[in-house]
């Protein structure tokens, strides 16, 4: 995989130095341009980008497809990312949602003093975010507000199992952020809902060949290691469609990794797939 170019904000411009690297006394130097986005760091809506941070990672830990916060960042290159470079990861015009902690359901807002209104080819992967210096932005604390009742629709979605194979392995936070459905090779596997492609590639190390569906503002899948992908990007699909073949890549056997994602965080299928 090609590596982003590195941009170097660490030097002074124009200024001169002696042997030793420091600069001679008398001499400005010019001040560092800030990485894009800077003056949003911590704001609700947006994301820092982070070390190893590529669009299509960034976009399944936000709920978002990679294409769209390219879009909404007027990305002129989307294989080029800087670390300390803020994203926006909510549409414009749009309310972030509220964070919710996994074990109290409290639901955090952070606090702001203003209201925050919210080419790279298919398949390929994009490149890690370059290093580079600069300041850490500082997060809000946030406030402890009622939790908004769920828009209609939302939290309501009938999910299908994917694959017919039996559970290998269930959902584990730390070690596990889906089920692993064993089957064979070949095997199909099935949209869990209706929803549009916003990634169909091998660009998200550890997944193998991938998909990941939107189905709404709420919930992403996810769909890795797969032998064969039969959708692209910016497809619909229906509930129960086959969207791919079950394979191995860049796994140990054949078998469906598979994720619910609820606002990009991994919540455990079985609260969404019914038993069987």
């Amino acid at each position: 995989m090609t590596k982003a170019p590195v941009e170097d904000r660490g030097t002074y411009a124009g200024a001169m130095t002696t042997t030793t690297g420091s600069p001679q006394p008398g001499v400005v130097a010019a001040p560092m341009k800030p990485l894009p986005g800077a003056e949003n760091a911590g704001k609700p809506g947006y994301y820092t980008v982070k070390p190893g941070d590529t669009l299509i990672r960034i976009g399944l830990e936000n709920g978002q497809g990679w294409k769209d916060i390219a879009r909404w960042n007027n990305l002129e290159n989307a294989n080029l990312i800087e670390v300390g470079q803020v994203l926006r990861v909510v549409a414009p015009g749009t309310t972030p949602p509220p964070v919710i902690a996994a074990d109290t359901g409290v639901v955090t807002r952070p606090v702001t003093s203003t209201t925050i209104t919210p080419s790279a080819p298919t398949g390929t992967a994009l490149p890690p975010a370059s290093t580079a210096s600069g300041a850490k932005p500082v997060t809000p604390a946030p406030a402890v507000i009622a939790a908004p009742a769920p828009s209609a629709g939302e939290d309501d979605l009938n999910f299908i199992w994917p694959a017919s194979g039996s559970l290998l392995a269930g959902f584990d936070e730390a070690r596990n952020k889906g089920y692993d459905i064993s089957g064979k090779a070949g095997d199909p596997v099935l949209a869990a809902a209706d929803g549009r492609v916003v990634y169909s590639g091998a660009g998200l190390r550890g997944y193998g060949n991938l998909v990941i569906l939107k189905h709404n503002n709420t919930f992403l899948t996810a769909y890795a290691h797969n032998q064969t992908l039969l959708v692209k990007e910016d497809q619909s699909v229906r509930k129960g469609q086959k969207i791919a073949e079950m394979g191995s890549t860049d796994a140990d056997r054949v078998k469906l990794h598979f994720e619910i994602r609820r606002q990009g965080k991994p919540v455990d299928p079985a609260r969404y797939l019914s038993a069987r």
